[in-house]
């Protein structure tokens, strides 16, 4: 059956929200408060890693086979992914991190220093060792979401900005069914919703190249390191239980660019681009789901906390399967 669908937010949930459902034959409109495309949006701060393996260390049990879902939906859909894998090191003295990382995790190969080198030649001699994740992928977030933003136009669905929440979803006119993706917006509708403060920086190098995204393990401050392309990365680590939305501090700039240093001295010459902070939005397990309400005319998409672009899809995917047949799954609460 065909549905009028009104989807609230333009992030990463919101936009495979509005493509999913616009290519299963519906009627959707998305909805999106800021004038300007990702201007309010948490999903720009995120890597972006798709990374169900390494999230496992500390993700409930069942996110790591729906992450596996969600790779594999992206790489259905974006050619633009790169799927070169990842890797965790760590300096010589840590390796007792890089060990307990490798007990909790699945799905990785272990890496001498030469063999490492030959992936990754400006690491050569700065590791013992590494971990190697090669199914994973990655993507530069900007990109990413300006690919669904297209996408979901061509299949259909109308995209407006600078509109708030009550446009055509109230009154004689309102849609069969609201989506609502609004993130920290919605927390007067869903009171168990807290806001998680995330920070990153993004640089460029022309000193230093790498393929894949590297995590550096750390007792106090474990980072990654994620290539953009054309010299850009971003280096981003910080969770912080905080809804500040506020710039970030000058000590979590100080640990995300001296870690930085740590994998690479090169990094030092970088240009700095741009700081950034966010706040995104995480239920008490740290689990994104769909919630359904008001008999179904009202579903809130949200919780996306580290797992927005690698659950996005397969939140999409539960909705719509919602919709068609009254199917439920995993992350999906009625």
């Amino acid at each position: 059956m065909t549905r009028s669908i009104t989807v609230l937010g333009a992030g990463v949930l919101g936009l495979w929200q509005a493509l999913t459902l616009a290519r299963a034959g519906h009627r959707v409109r998305l909805l999106e408060c800021s004038v300007e495309p990702f201007a309010a949006a948490a999903s720009l701060y995120g890597g972006v890693m798709l990374a169900p393996e390494r999230e496992a260390e500390t993700a409930p049990a069942m996110l790591r086979e729906l992450g596996l879902e969600g790779v594999a939906l992206w790489r259905a859909l974006y050619p633009q992914l790169h799927c070169n894998g990842s890797l965790v090191v760590a300096s010589p003295r840590d390796q007792g991190e890089l060990e307990r990382f490798a007990h909790r995790t699945q799905g990785h190969g272990l890496l001498r220093a030469d063999e490492l080198a030959e992936r990754e030649p400006d690491l050569a001699g700065r590791f013992n060792g590494a971990l190697f994740f090669a199914d994973e992928a990655h993507m530069s977030a900007p990109d990413a979401l300006q690919f669904l933003l297209d996408e979901a136009r061509r299949a259909g669905a109308e995209i407006v900005f600078g509109v708030g929440a009550g446009a055509d979803t109230n009154g004689d006119n309102a849609a069969d069914v609201v989506i609502d993706c609004r993130g920290m917006a919605a927390r007067d509708h869903l009171p168990d919703l807290r806001g998680v403060r995330g920070e990153r920086v993004l640089i460029r190098s022309t000193d230093i190249t790498l393929s894949r995204p590297v995590q550096f393990l750390h007792p106090r401050i474990p980072l990654y390191v994620v290539p953009w392309g054309a010299g850009l990365y971003m280096i981003g680590a910080t969770v912080i239980e905080s809804e500040e939305p506020g710039a970030m501090s000058v000590r979590s700039a100080l640990e995300l660019l001296g870690g930085a240093y740590a994998v690479h001295p090169a990094f030092a010459e970088a240009e700095i681009l741009a700081f950034g902070a966010g706040v995104r939005p995480a239920f008490p397990d740290n689990v994104p789901r769909a919630i359904v309400r008001d008999g179904g005319r009202r579903i809130f998409v949200n919780g996306a906390y580290r797992h927005g672009f690698l659950l996005g899809p397969v939140l999409a995917r539960t909705v719509a399967d919602y919709l068609a047949d009254g199917r439920t799954g995993a992350l999906l609460r009625v």
